[in-house]
């Protein structure tokens, strides 16, 4: 059986890349707080994190007929806009309290994903070591 850090790392990998991905999108919600008509957006984390496992997994969509059209995803399709709680008058949907607070969670499971990243790594040192 061949070693690869795909599968040695496992889903560690495509959750801190998610991570990432959220605090980038969560920042610019923050950014935009006064910017009229700004609408706030997210990612559902859950929803990516399962069709990550689903691709490893072999579970994807393809096709099995020449006759069949291939499905594509936009790149913005993980993408979603928030419905806010008190919508503001000039078409603003950003609640700064709840970013920040979202932005916070955020970042700490950034790093307990990386902590779990590198605590893999460790591992594969301390088995390359024969420790």
């Amino acid at each position: 059986m061949a070693f690869t850090f795909d599968k040695a790392l496992g889903i560690s990998q495509p959750a801190l890349l998610a991570r990432s991905q959220r605090s980038e999108i969560l920042a610019a919600n923050l950014a935009n707080a006064d910017t009229p008509n700004y609408k706030a957006r997210d990612i559902d984390f859950q929803a990516m994190l399962k069709g990550e496992i689903e691709v490893r997994e072999g579970m994807s969509m393809s096709t099995t007929h020449r006759g069949h059209i291939e499905a594509k995803e936009p790149d913005d399709s993980h993408l979603l806009y928030r419905v806010p709680q008190q919508p503001a008058i000039d078409g603003n949907t950003v609640d700064a309290a709840d970013e920040q607070v979202r932005f916070s969670q955020n970042s700490v499971m950034y790093m307990t994903s990386l902590r779990f990243l590198g605590d893999k790594f460790s591992g594969l040192k301390t088995a390359l070591r024969g420790e």
